[in-house]
């Protein structure tokens, strides 16, 4: 008969596609792991991993077994899940995702607090690229995400908590220096820094240029960040301008953001910050104090910023 430690071995080799690491991430040693999956395949009467491969793949009989491992799995953590949010006092274990440009921003405003006043929460938190927080959450290996939306997937809740303007960071000698504000029609796409690919806030600065003329200062060079930081010292030291949301624009000195910074017209291109987390959860009460404690912690003029006075960018 097949255990839950099975399971989780197997969910795990599934992951990581090599036994080795499989291991490690499970803090058992190669051979017991190695052990408990081939014990599970000679009760199953089932080959799940060609390990002739490299990286190892999933059988045709494999992928269904792996699918309703993680069933088995998500319906046994809701028997704890179940207890917990009957008590008043949010408790338990939660995993929460975070996009890199939230998670530098938003993380520090709350964590002190949230855990102050939480003892009995177990928070781990994570920082992934959306598609990788959408995945995880699908196959139960999050609990919640805090993401840029709206997603467009119906198979998730999508709980907002606030919107957040783009301003423009401009280098010194840039022509938009000359503008009190600027307009999406002003921006040249060519002249942008932008992120790397994977991150939403790299389609939302596309989408605010998407009329630009598509000139480039460096037509020779090709640089796409991970960092909002370092798209700032590239327009520093270089040319260009580059997008930041306003968590980011607070961060600067008072110099940078009179020598740099340029407001949007309105409506002002915004984005939407939500927790996410999938239609089958269950842990409610740590959720609601998620949400309570990020938007008390929240600067007040990313509070008072209401949906009227802005235009949400999509992904």
């Amino acid at each position: 008969m097949s255990t839950l430690t099975q399971l989780e071995y197997l969910l795990a080799v599934d992951h990581a596609r090599h036994f080795g690491k499989a291991a490690k991430a499970c803090y058992v040693s190669q051979p017991s792991l190695s052990a408990q999956i081939q014990k599970l395949e000679e009760e199953l009467g089932a080959i799940i991993f060609d390990r002739s491969k490299k990286p190892i793949l999933v059988t045709e009989a494999g992928r269904e077994i792996i699918s309703q491992a993680r069933i088995i799995l998500r319906e046994h953590k809701k028997l704890q899940a179940i207890v917990d949010t009957r008590s008043i006092v949010p408790k338990g274990s939660f995993e929460l995702a975070v996009i890199p440009t939230l998670a530098a921003y938003v993380i520090p405003l709350f964590i002190g607090a949230f855990c102050g006043q939480y003892p009995e929460v177990d928070l781990v938190v994570h920082e992934h690229k959306t598609e990788d927080i959408i995945r995880l959450l699908h196959n139960d290996e999050l609990d919640a995400g805090l993401l840029v939306t709206p997603l467009k997937d119906d198979t998730l809740i999508e709980r907002h908590l606030y919107y957040e303007a783009f301003y423009c960071y401009l280098n010194p000698e840039h022509p938009l220096q000359e503008k009190e504000a600027v307009s999406e029609t002003d921006l040249d796409c060519g002249d942008l820094w932008l992120l790397s690919e994977g991150h939403c806030f790299r389609n939302q600065m596309l989408k605010i240029c998407a009329s630009g003329k598509n000139q480039c200062a460096f037509p020779n060079i090709r640089f796409e960040s991970g960092s909002l930081e370092t798209l700032v010292k590239l327009v520093n030291t270089n040319s260009g301008f580059t997008l930041l949301p306003r968590m980011a624009v607070d961060e600067l000195s008072a110099g940078d953001v009179t020598t740099h910074i340029k407001p949007f017209k309105a409506p002002v291109p915004t984005r939407e910050v939500s927790l996410v987390y999938n239609r089958s959860f269950l842990k409610e009460t740590i959720i609601n104090a998620l949400e309570k404690s990020i938007i008390e912690n929240l600067p007040d003029h990313i509070k008072s910023l209401k949906k009227k006075y802005v235009q949400v960018i999509d992904l």
